[in-house]
């Protein structure tokens, strides 16, 4: 298939092409000759809301069919055996602008399809090239670790289909495999801000081959701190190359990247600035202290999964101790667990060992579990975005779903004042742990009241292999490969001291055996296969201690 022409970039100086110093604009085998010449900033406006760019260049009109898509054979006869038949909106007006090479900014509810709709095109127009070490063609740009999997587990199977290799960089596990992950090459590179950047500084990545960049949920990059990492790593990608940004919420904090990097971009807006869901039940609870605190346990205690968002990471640990005393099986989720801890955790999760899910914030995007109905703020988020990320984690994907927020009554004001800048009505009552109204929207129900411990689930047994799990200073691989090699370990978390830690097989990630499902176990079913990784990180057997994050501004999710 070959690549669609783009329109070219314009310098400071007028309208010639963008490109590197003393290098045609479109050379992309070679490093970054020099400071590429950029665009002035168009000025941003002064007041108000994000400001949408005007596109000089008309838009393509949206499809009915994957199939008067543009698109290798091997996507779209994946895309039939997934059961995916027809486009969802965002896919349908993106994607014939994207496969054409066009920047494009989209913003679509969360769960309405972004990600097929930057995947499938960047996968489309990467199809038949092939990466040299450490030099990726593609990158996608995350906010957390939760995002990148999903991302990794929702196109590896799709990458596979045409022969692209995917790779993970993530923080919190081993950069020493990630760094071995990329020198065997890999085409598509899911990374969030600072791991990618520690790699860049380490020589073990260089972005100069990058073509296609996508940047997925950049509202919550700018919020989380990113933004000056963002902006240092567009920097280093092929000046002349497509970028897209796709989020469920657009703000006044992405107009400079917007403004700086995409050029004449395509705009879809499939859904409201604010990315309320329309399928999704909104309910504030009014009720006194002691009550609350009744009301959770009892809302816990329903019969199906539900997940419940609270302020810190203590207290989440601490309601958990205390639901599990009550007989109902929860399980925490936030910054201060390990990667295997909390994929071991949304594991429990998706099997239904686990029912009661209680996170902070780390779990408000990227994270996709099919069929959860109900979402619980326990404490009320900050700001109208964290509420919709995370009522974001029901109603997905088309299906009808429930948010509850518990308010206190000094809480009454500032939630009422965060419903009307997301434009949502939602249902409010007076109302107490045993009224027929919550017992009706929650399912609460009065707990066992007899304790319950939950089991980790059992480490996978190698396949093949006469030899048993052994030990090791390495960290686990932080890395997918999409039709990568065989069977590889995972880091079981740390057992102290001196760095140790207890690796395991990882679990079959497709066909083959012994692959990894991407970083979290389980997944969707399109889980990435990681290559093996055995040897330790570095040479002296210890693995190399990495902050997780350049520029030292960036805060960490809770």
């Amino acid at each position: 298939m070959t690549r669609s022409a783009r329109p070219a970039r314009s310098s400071d100086g007028g309208g010639s092409p963008r490109s590197r110093a003393g290098q045609p604009s479109r050379g992309g085998q070679s490093g970054r000759g020099g400071q590429s010449a950029r665009r002035r900033p168009a000025p941003a406006p002064l007041q108000g809301d994000f400001e949408t760019p005007v596109s000089t260049t008309p838009a393509l009109p949206p499809v009915a069919s994957f199939a008067d898509l543009d698109m290798p054979n091997g996507l779209l006869a994946t895309l039939t055996r997934e059961g995916v038949t027809e486009p969802f909106p965002i896919q349908a007006a993106t994607l014939p602008n994207s496969l054409s090479g066009r920047d494009v900014l989209g913003r679509g509810r969360t769960g309405s399809g972004k990600t097929l709709a930057f995947g499938l095109a960047l996968l489309a127009r990467t199809a038949g090239r092939r990466a040299e070490s450490g030099r990726p063609l593609a990158l996608v740009l995350v906010p957390t670790r939760e995002l990148a999997q999903q991302v990794t587990d929702s196109l590896s199977v799709y990458a596979t289909a045409v022969n692209l290799r995917i790779a993970t960089v993530v923080g919190g596990m081993s950069i020493g495999r990630q760094a071995q992950t990329l020198a065997r090459g890999a085409e598509v590179l899911v990374a969030t801000p600072g791991r990618l950047a520690d790699l860049i500084q380490r020589g073990d990545c260089k972005l100069g081959d990058v073509a296609i960049t996508v940047l997925d949920e950049a509202d919550q990059m700018a919020d989380m701190g990113f933004l000056p990492q963002v902006t240092k790593l567009l920097d280093q990608v092929d000046p002349d190359g497509q970028r897209m940004l796709f989020s469920a919420t657009l703000d006044r904090n992405v107009d400079r990247l917007v403004r700086r990097f995409l050029s004449d971009p395509v705009t879809h807006s499939v859904d409201a600035s604010v990315g309320a869901v329309s399928t999704m039940d909104h309910h504030l609870f009014h009720l006194t202290d002691q009550d609350k605190k009744d009301a959770v346990t009892r809302i816990a205690a329903r019969e199906g999964r539900v997940i419940m968002f609270v302020d810190t990471k203590r207290g989440a640990d601490r309601l958990v101790k205390k639901l599990l005393s009550e007989g109902v099986r929860a399980a925490a989720l936030h910054g201060g667990k390990s990667q295997p801890q909390r994929n071991r955790t949304l594991e429990l999760f998706r099997t239904d060992e686990v029912t009661a899910l209680v996170a902070t914030n780390v779990a408000a995007r990227g994270i996709h579990i099919d069929g959860l109905d109900l979402v619980v703020n326990i404490d009320p988020p900050v700001d109208h975005k964290d509420y919709l990320h995370r009522g974001g984690r029901t109603a997905r994907a088309g299906e009808s779903g429930t948010v509850v927020t518990l308010v206190l009554p000094e809480q009454r004001r500032e939630m009422s004042r965060m419903m009307a800048t997301a434009k949502i009505t939602p249902n409010v009552i007076n109302t107490h742990p045993r009224d027929p109204e919550l017992v009706r929207i929650t399912g609460a129900r009065e707990p066992s009241g007899v304790a319950v411990v939950i089991t980790p689930p059992a480490p996978a047994q190698p396949q093949g292999s006469g030899k048993s799990s052994s030990r090791s200073r390495s960290r686990g691989s932080g890395s997918g490969a999409a039709g990568g090699s065989a069977a590889g370990t995972g880091s079981r978390g740390s057992r102290g001291g001196r760095g140790r830690t207890r690796t395991e097989p990882g679990a079959a990630g497709g066909s083959g055996g012994g692959g990894f499902r991407g970083l979290a176990a389980g997944g969707n079913g399109n889980g990435s296969r990681r290559s093996a990784a055995g040897r330790p990180a570095n040479g002296a057997g210890r693995p190399r201690r990495s902050s997780g994050g350049a520029g030292g501004g960036a805060r960490r999710p809770s």
